[in-house]
């Protein structure tokens, strides 16, 4: 629902659980950036064999993971990620690859079951960028 959002400005309550690469032109401090989004759903990235998520990070320069703050399960499993994305990324060269955690449903306070402290204080323990959004 992000990446739609990203992409085209609006709001949609249902998403799919399918993986879908999206291209986008967008301007940034006036030079114009092309993106390839891969956006692959957690459940679908569970199931899947290891050597899927290898081909995924290995075709990306940068990391967007989010999680719910409503879903401390989510949550959890964001610092294996990060560790397995820098493994397979910053082994290869010196460079850090650029990742952001994302807490996303900051709306549905009511419901929140992971603090912003809490994912700041795991972005800030991995070198990772961190925002919450609704």
């Amino acid at each position: 629902a992000l990446t739609v959002r990203f992409l085209t400005r609006r709001f949609i309550g249902e998403y799919g659980d399918m993986e879908f690469i999206y291209s986008h032109n967008l301007t940034v401090d006036g030079r114009e950036i092309l993106f390839h989004i891969w956006d692959v759903p957690n459940s679908q990235e569970q199931t899947e064999e290891g050597s899927s998520e290898e081909k995924r990070i290995q075709w990306a320069d940068s990391f967007v993971l989010v999680y719910s703050i409503c879903d401390r399960a989510s949550f959890n499993i964001l610092p294996l990620k990060i560790r397995f994305i820098k493994a397979a990324k910053e082994g290869q060269s010196q460079e850090k690859v650029p990742i952001v955690i994302v807490g996303n449903k900051r709306d549905l306070h009511h419901q929140r079951v992971v603090s912003s402290e809490e994912g700041r204080l795991l972005a800030l323990s991995l070198d990772c960028g961190f925002y919450e959004v609704s």
